[in-house]
């Protein structure tokens, strides 16, 4: 390999590994993915809260809000971490909050749309 291309990171053998602000290829798929999807959710989920059912319930307009709110704090994660700021570990946590919120994304989307009312106790 090329002296240009492999890092030592203080240790006496050469390492391969990218820095810390580099990602590899099925990084960004994986970050794309998980974005989109979830950027998707929220949109759906507050659209839904204004539009079904006319006139919209003010239970359904908290929900979107604290969806809202829980999305502002994972894009302050994603903004300090592509700073640098937080440690690789924290992608992770990204991750889990993303999927968190897609979750409850479906879950408002559920009860917005009055998925499974309408059943008899003893159906369920």
């Amino acid at each position: 390999m090329d002296d240009f291309t492999t890092r030592t990171y203080g240790t006496s053998g050469l390492d391969n590994r990218p820095l810390f602000g580099e990602t590899s290829a099925r990084d960004r798929i994986i970050n794309l993915v998980v974005g989109v999807l979830t950027t998707l959710l929220v949109l759906i989920t507050v659209i839904s809260s204004f539009v079904v059912p006319l006139p919209p319930k003010p239970i359904n307009i908290f929900c979107a809000v604290c969806v809202l709110l829980l999305c502002g704090s994972v894009l302050v994660l994603i903004f300090w971490y592509r700073q640098g700021d937080l440690e690789p570990k924290f992608r992770k946590l990204i991750y889990y909050m993303l999927i968190s919120i897609a979750l409850l994304c479906v879950c408002a989307n559920l009860y917005f749309h009055d998925v499974g009312r309408g059943q008899p106790a003893s159906a369920l």
